[in-house]
């Protein structure tokens, strides 16, 4: 198992990423059940080493809830989005607030420039560093105390510089960072699985092509 996040801090253990970034809803005790289920998906040090692809069983996932995985060292935010998420993100409301509303930046596979960064529209997959100085974005999934604007409809705020982004990990304007949040590579062995490190058939997408990581 990976012990902690490079670059991060050397006496913050895995426990503690754990505790820092998984959250279902912005609910405690959905989130605090949540950790056993991350760290249990989490595959072994070997592995992560080596790169390899990693498997997601996306049935254990509850709609609106994010999990955290670590691959080739970096942590996956991977969200089983609501219809009713789905539906926020095209609101002209929201999109003219974005800078990058069309994914027009190279920051995903081909098979996810679309509308939700997606490959399937109900679950997001992304790499959970800001694209400004690499912290960990938090995610806010709802209008909550910790909303970082008034009118916040859900998604991401990186507390270290104020960066926000929205729950298919476009940024917003007017923040330090440049870019959407990468997607990684990924695909859908079956329709409960979730394979990270791995294009679908026919495709050659490489998270060392993104514009910026």
């Amino acid at each position: 198992m990976a012990d902690a996040i490079s670059g991060h801090g050397d006496g913050e253990t895995r426990r503690d990423f754990i505790v820092l970034a998984g959250a279902a809803m912005g609910v405690v005790a959905a989130g605090a059940a949540a950790w056993p289920l991350i760290d249990s998906m989490n595959p072994a040090a070997d592995t992560l080493a080596a790169g390899s692809p990693i498997d997601i069983d996306l049935g254990k996932i509850a709609p609106g809830q994010q999990i955290v995985v670590m691959w080739r060292g970096k942590p996956i935010f991977v969200v089983h989005r609501t219809d009713a998420i789905l539906a926020s993100l095209q609101k002209p409301a929201l999109l003219e607030k974005l800078r990058d509303p069309e994914s027009a930046v190279n920051q995903q596979p081909p098979y996810a420039k679309n509308a939700n960064r997606s490959a399937n529209p109900q679950f997001a997959v992304l790499v959970g560093i800001c694209t400004h100085l690499g912290c960990i974005p938090k995610y806010l999934p709802e209008p909550s105390a910790d909303s970082p604007a008034p009118d916040w409809q859900g998604g991401y705020f990186c507390p270290c510089h104020g960066s926000k982004y929205d729950l298919a990990g476009r940024v917003f304007k007017g923040v330090p960072a440049p870019y959407n949040l990468p997607v990684p590579p990924y695909t859908f062995p079956t329709p409960t699985t979730l394979r990270v490190g791995e294009n679908p058939a026919g495709a050659t997408f490489d998270l060392a092509s993104v514009e910026q990581l």
